[in-house]
């Protein structure tokens, strides 16, 4: 990745950059590949939350090179294998939000949202009191999240 191919205000760009500058943002990042990595949710609707990420400022699909897009599915693949390891849940939503309409937090630069689900774990915390419950602190779930995904790339899986 190039200095031009990065925005300087955004999270996930800085989060890419591995300097010192943006120790906050890549302390979230639980794998990192050639042209993708796996990042923490700063606000997760649930533990394991993770969003797979182009290194490249890219706003769509669209955009993507097909290098890209065979990346993003490999650690998407990865994600759900480590979230399983992990958390054992009873489902996964994933999905992307293309565009600010379509209810993207950070439009610009795309990315693909892994949520592990279980059976009943709705509550009503989010609609009434705009409020997450989480029993994980972040800290915690990169600590149990990155040797599987070290595990698990270095298996070839």
């Amino acid at each position: 990745m190039t200095g031009t191919d990065r925005a300087p205000g955004c999270i996930f760009c800085q989060a890419a950059d591995e300097d010192e500058a943006h120790a906050s943002q890549a302390a979230l990042v639980v794998h990192r590949a050639d042209t993708a990595f796996v990042i923490l949710n700063l606000y997760p609707y649930n533990n394991g939350h993770l969003m797979v990420v182009p290194r490249r400022h890219i706003a769509s699909l669209a955009e993507a090179r097909p290098d890209e897009v065979t990346a993003l599915m490999a650690l998407t693949r990865l994600a759900e294998m480590a979230l399983t390891e992990a958390y054992q849940p009873n489902g996964l939503n994933v999905g992307m939000n293309l565009g600010k309409a379509a209810g993207a937090g950070v439009a610009d630069h795309l990315h693909i949202h892994l949520v592990p689900r279980w059976n009943g774990d709705t509550n009503f915390m989010t609609v009434v009191g705009d409020v997450r419950v989480l029993p994980e602190a972040l800290g915690q779930t990169v600590e149990r999240l990155r040797p599987i995904f070290a595990h698990l790339a270095a298996a070839g899986v």
